[in-house]
């Protein structure tokens, strides 16, 4: 028997900025599918991963929400690790990068590339805000598309025309922060020369580490001819401190894979059979592998191995790339409901049936993967309790009742169990190969020969007839050794299930091994439902909560207060007022005497109102129905007149606008009946 594999898998690291969303849980789901194949083969598998803690994104949010980064990643990496807990993706280990393993190994890695020659050092000129003294990233700046003149676009492409662009080129530009006009500024800047790698990257990238499809794209990037790197970012910025190089930083994505060094490293400590330099270092025998989104590959195939190359690391043994999640054949969306968080799902669903959904609809490619609800309710009923969980529930009560729960040592399909045992090779190829589609095709067509074996021997008929009591014992054992083999297959998609099925077989934690052998002369525990069908209603339901998010976070963000559809308005859960409370309203009359876009808000409207004896200047989330704010000149509307003003970062809103709808682009302002006049009390 061969020696147990050495290997280290890993994730691409979530950003410590918001809410997994099955989206995301696509990756961590596909990963954890293997890594327990590999453990369930006795191999040494370890799964490391971190959030991503570093970046502009996160001190500006801190800043937002009055607290410090290290407070705001310490809860988000709580909530994402509930998460994955609760979606039971086993890592051995989910650090951080903000962690000192990860600030030593990267100067470490920095200075080893700055002492071979592999880093430049060059002025360049950026967009500075000056209110907020900074520099500004790309997507924090916003302005007039140079193409086609459509106005509030980000700083490097237009959304409208498609077309890209350097910041500078932009109309108008204005700062997404403060609102501010940019200014150009100089500053030194430091370069990681991945041009010298090329000669490197064309052999690596061609030598099996990557998908046909993933290597030809790098192909193009190689064969442009590669750029150097801007691996550093100037004060105030949130991350590492560039050695040497007092109010310079290390750019986040120089950081994030490192991460996984890192994470690893924060395990050696606390493990102390586990070296480091056997999975890291350069002649390192173990292999390597990273799960990620088609989003980041660049990152991942051609600068993570440069960087490990030139500071005398070891590279992947392969990168395994996946596309996106679609939802119903469409992109995920908030107003459909279909923006769904992870807490969300689990909130209404059990998390085996997403993770069988997943496995049923990966294969190796770089595919997009859709999320069918209607087919998520039929195939995991179907397969899951329709064809595994009812062959344990149709053998199971015949056992206890006829032969007080112990299974009999006898075979009575032969032909059947070789052929489950043949099949397992190819399952497990399928498995090893990140083609789940196909192993889970593989074992639910043993799973319909099993159900077939069994409804034509029809142990129930046989149990009424005389002397038939023996067949139907050596029937039902058979049809549990059936359920058993599955349950082993199917082991590393659904934890759970194999947990509550170890229980009923009344056996240790099964492992893949077990497949070659039968159960007999075995006393069964007593069988209890191992999964229930998914009730469509708790799928509506889920989509309903996921728009119910989504009603928050406008009147959470702004001074638009959509009532939500029908459906919404009528939620039991929202609590009542009194009439006094409701009466203390100032529902107004408003004249729109101008609206306009405000620059730097994504969501907002400037909406200047006439109340009759005073003009009162309100933001307004319903930029995405009203794209022309013009076209709202000289309407009549309805707002609160006396909410307390609310200080924006974009100004005062002294007040509140009325509007309806789930959102996008299908909101729609309350209008007051023809006749009314501005300032007029709504009573």
């Amino acid at each position: 028997m061969s020696e147990p594999r050495k290997i280290l898998v890993t994730s691409a690291l979530p950003y410590a900025n918001g809410s997994i969303h099955l989206g995301h849980m696509l990756e961590y789901i596909q990963t954890d599918m293997w890594v327990r194949f590999q453990k369930h083969r006795g191999n040494q598998c370890i799964y490391v991963c971190a959030d991503d803690a570093h970046g502009s994104a996160i001190m500006l949010r801190a800043e937002k929400e009055g607290i410090t980064p290290e407070q705001l990643i310490a809860n988000v990496q709580a909530e994402h690790s509930a998460d994955f807990a609760d979606f039971l993706v086993d890592f051995d280990n989910f650090h951080s990068t903000h962690a000192e393993e990860n600030r030593e190994l990267s100067s470490q890695i920095y200075l080893k590339l700055r002492d071979a020659g592999h880093i430049a050092t060059r002025s360049i000129t950026q967009y500075f805000d000056p209110e907020k003294k900074m520099f500004l990233a790309d997507r924090f700046i916003k302005g007039t598309c140079p193409k086609c003149g459509t106005e509030d676009q980000y700083g490097d492409n237009c959304e409208k025309c498609g077309a890209t662009y350097a910041p500078t080129d932009l109309k108008d530009p204005k700062s997404a922060i403060s609102g501010a006009t940019p200014v150009l500024k100089d500053s030194q800047h430091f370069f990681f020369k991945l041009p010298d790698f090329q000669e490197m990257l064309q052999t690596w990238t061609r030598s099996g580490t990557l998908q046909d499809a993933v290597a030809n794209k790098i192909a193009e990037w190689l064969d442009a001819g590669l750029q150097q790197w801007d691996i550093s970012r100037d004060a105030p910025y949130f991350g590492f401190e560039i050695p040497d190089e007092p109010g310079k930083y290390f750019y986040v994505w120089l950081d994030a894979p490192i991460g996984y060094m890192a994470s690893f490293k924060n395990l050696c400590n606390r493990t102390p059979e586990l070296d480091f330099d056997a999975f890291w270092g350069k002649d390192s025998t173990a292999e390597l592998y990273h799960f990620i989104g088609k989003d980041i590959v660049n990152f991942h195939a051609l600068f993570w191995p440069a960087m490990l190359e030139g500071a005398g690391y070891r590279k992947p043994t392969g990168i395994n790339v996946h596309g996106y999640l679609t939802v119903n054949g469409q992109k995920m969306s908030k107003s459909r409901g279909t923006f769904i968080k992870a807490r969300t799902y689990l909130d209404h669903l059990s998390p085996e049936y997403l993770r069988y959904y997943y496995a049923a609809k990966l294969s190796r490619g770089v595919d997009d993967l859709d999320l069918n609800l209607e087919d998520f309710v039929q195939k995991v009923n179907s397969d899951l309790v329709g064809k595994v969980v009812n062959i344990a529930s149709r053998c199971a009560g015949f056992i206890h009742k006829g032969n007080a729960g112990v299974m009999v040592d006898t075979n009575a399909a032969p032909e059947l169990t070789d052929a489950f045992l043949a099949a397992a090779p190819g399952i497990a190829d399928a498995y090893e190969a990140r083609d789940f589609a196909r192993a889970m095709r593989e074992i639910m067509g043993l799973a319909d020969r099993a159900n077939a074996w069994i409804a034509d021997k029809a142990p129930w008929s046989l149990n009424k007839q005389e002397g038939k009591q023996d067949e139907v014992q050596a029937i039902c054992a058979t049809g549990v050794n059936l359920f058993r083999q599955l349950v082993i297959f199917l082991k590393p998609v659904l934890p759970l299930l194999a947990a509550d099925a170890e229980a009923f077989l009344n056996v240790a934690p099964l492992t893949w091994n077990d497949h070659a052998t039968l159960l007999g002369n075995h006393q069964l525990n007593e069988f209890k439902a191992l999964m229930t069908r998914i009730d469509p209603v708790k799928v509506q339901a889920m989509t309903d909560a996921s728009k119910e998010d989504l009603t928050a976070s406008q009147t959470d963000t702004g001074a638009a207060a959509p009532a939500g559809n029908g459906e919404l308005a009528k939620d039991p859960l929202s609590p009542e007022i009194e009439f006094d409370t409701f009466a203390a309203v100032d529902l107004r009359v408003a004249l729109i005497v101008k609206a306009e876009h405000v620059e730097g808000a994504d969501k907002l409207l400037r909406l200047t109102l006439d109340i009759g004896d005073e003009q009162r200047n309100v933001f307004s989330g319903i930029k995405s129905a009203y794209p022309d704010p013009s076209k709202l000149d000289g309407r009549l509307t309805m707002m609160i007149a006396n909410l307390k003003p609310r200080k924006m970062k974009f100004g005062i809103s002294e007040g509140m606008v009325m509007a309806a709808g789930p959102g996008g682009e299908e909101i729609y302002l309350l209008s007051p009946d023809s006749g009314a006049k501005p300032g007029q009390r709504i009573k």
